[in-house]
C-alpha cells in the first residue's frame, strides 16, 4: 500500500490496493495464529502490535551487520572513481529499487553534472543490469550482481537511500555505517533507525533538496567524514551481533516460558 503514491494509472492502482488488502489479511490471521511475532524495527512492532491479540507478543528481533566484516578496506575496482556516488538493492520490473534508481538518474543526476561533470554513479544489485537495461550514460555504470560490494561501498564518496515505498529496516545504511560512509536519504528509507538528519545521514524527501544534500557532502570532506563517523558509532551500539543475541535470547525465554 506504500506504493500507492508512486502508483502512474488507475489501474496500477487497483492492483496495489487488491494485493495490500490480501496482505493485511495475511499480516493479521498470522500475528493472531503465532505464540511470538517477530519485527525488525520498532515501526514494525507497533504495526503488528495493533494486529495481534496480545502486543506484548511482538518482539525485537532486529537487522544488524558483523561490523568485523567491514574493516578490510579492499583496492579500488575499475569502476571505482571519484566523486562517486553510489546505491544498491535487489531490483526487479516495479520494485522499489528501480523506482530509486530511475528517480536519482532523471531528477538527481542532472543537478550534480553541472557543479561536478566527471561524477559517477554507480549502481549494484541482483536484477539491476535487467531491470535498467535501457539505460546508456555515460556516468551512469549499472553493474548488476557483483562478489562483494565492499570495493564500490569503501570508495564510495556517498551512499544513496532514495527510496520512495519499502518496509523494514535498511541494510544498505547498516552497511554504511559499518564502512563510516556519509549516506544521504528518503524519510522512508532511514525509517527504523533512530538516526538524526544533519548527525548521522541527511534526509531529504525532495528532488532539490535531495541534490543539495548530495551536493553539500560532496564539497565537504570534514562533513562526510563527521556523518560516517557519527553513523558507524550509531551502528556499533545498537546493529550488532551482540544485540542480536541479547534479543534471540530474550525471545527463546519467552517461549519457553509458555511452554511451562
Amino acid at each position: 500500500l506504500r506504493r500507492l503514491p508512486v502508483a502512474k494509472n488507475d489501474s496500477e492502482i487497483d492492483k496495489i490496493k487488491q494485493k495490500g488488502k490480501a496482505k493485511e489479511i495475511e499480516e493479521a490471521w498470522g500475528t493472531r495464529l503465532a505464540n511470538i511475532t517477530t519485527a525488525v524495527s520498532e515501526v514494525d512492532a507497533e504495526y503488528y502490535r495493533a494486529l495481534a491479540g496480545n502486543p506484548n507478543q511482538v518482539m525485537l528481533f532486529s537487522n544488524v551487520i558483523d561490523l568485523d566484516s567491514y574493516k578490510y578496506t579492499p583496492p579500488k575496482g575499475n569502476l571505482v572513481s571519484s566523486p562517486n556516488i553510489y546505491l544498491a538493492g535487489t531490483f526487479w520490473p516495479g520494485s522499489p529499487m528501480e523506482e530509486a534508481a530511475r528517480w536519482v538518474i532523471e531528477r538527481i543526476l542532472p543537478t550534480l553534472v553541472k557543479s561536478f561533470e566527471h561524477i559517477q554513479f554507480n549502481i549494484l544489485g541482483k536484477g539491476s543490469d535487467r531491470v535498467l537495461k535501457d539505460i546508456d550514460q555515460d556516468n551512469v555504470n549499472v553493474l548488476g550482481e557483483v562478489d562483494s560490494v565492499l570495493p564500490y561501498i569503501c570508495h564510495a564518496d556517498i551512499i544513496l537511500v532514495p527510496l520512495k515505498f519499502e518496509s523494514g529496516t535498511r541494510f544498505k545504511i547498516l552497511e554504511a555505517g559499518a564502512c563510516s560512509k556519509a549516506v544521504v536519504s528518503t524519510t522512508l528509507g532511514a525509517e527504523g533507525i533512530p538516526v538524526v538528519n544533519g548527525k548521522h545521514i541527511m534526509i531529504a524527501d525532495r528532488s532539490d533538496v535531495f541534490s543539495e544534500a548530495i551536493l553539500q557532502l560532496l564539497k565537504d570532506q570534514k562533513l562526510r567524514d563527521q556523518l560516517g563517523q557519527n553513523l558507524h558509532k550509531l551502528i556499533r551500539e545498537n546493529y550488532s551481533l551482540t544485540n542480536l543475541e541479547n534479543e534471540g535470547r530474550f525471545i527463546l525465554n519467552s517461549v519457553a516460558e509458555q511452554n511451562r
